[in-house]
């Protein structure tokens, strides 16, 4: 299982099609490539999971190859539905796809931004974020290789002391969302 799941992240890495909901001026969705979303600023879709060991957060630095923000530091998850797909089937797909696990998670806030994330590419977003309780001491990480580098558990209080020092070490998303909630409890 694993391994569909893997092929079928390492597809998502590169401009190959995958249809994302993108969102119209009146609010409706409508289909709209990956890729083209990221070039043309397309207000889209999208998820991130957040979860947590009591105050600890794991998040992951994403893989060098990825289309952007590659090497970078990043919450436990994040992506972009594909259409038809719920947000909870989508976090529960990606945290497979990136992590190799399952968590129960909750749907908390739903957050939109804009961000410059480089290559001539932005992520404009409405993105429902998700929340769950682990225990790092039985919880099992099988990074993906192709979308993880590594991961780690970090309180908010360290990362944000972190991302003040090295703001370049970490995307753009995880630096908005530790603005808008400092103790990341989304």
């Amino acid at each position: 299982m694993q391994t569909v799941a893997r092929q079928i992240s390492a597809v998502e890495n590169g401009d190959t099609g995958i249809m994302i909901p993108g969102i119209a001026g009146d609010g409706s969705l409508f289909p709209v490539e990956k890729m083209q979303a990221h070039r043309d600023a397309v207000f889209h879709l999208a998820v991130s999971v957040f979860l947590f060991d009591g105050e600890e957060l794991l998040i992951q630095r994403r893989a060098l190859n990825k289309y952007h923000c590659g090497g970078m530091w990043a919450n436990t998850c994040c992506t972009h539905p594909h259409w038809d797909e719920t947000a909870l089937d989508c976090a529960n797909r990606r945290l497979g796809e990136e992590l190799g696990i399952t968590a129960t998670i909750t749907q908390g806030r739903v957050v939109d931004y804009q961000a410059d994330v480089g290559n001539g590419l932005t992520e404009h977003e409405r993105v429902t974020m998700f929340t769950g309780m682990v225990s790092k001491e039985t919880l099992v990480i099988d990074c993906n290789p192709d979308e993880v580098a590594e991961t780690r558990w970090i309180t908010p209080a360290i990362l944000r002391k972190e991302v003040q020092a090295t703001p370049e070490r970490f995307t753009p998303w995880l630096r908005i969302y530790l603005d808008r909630f400092p103790d990341l409890r989304v």
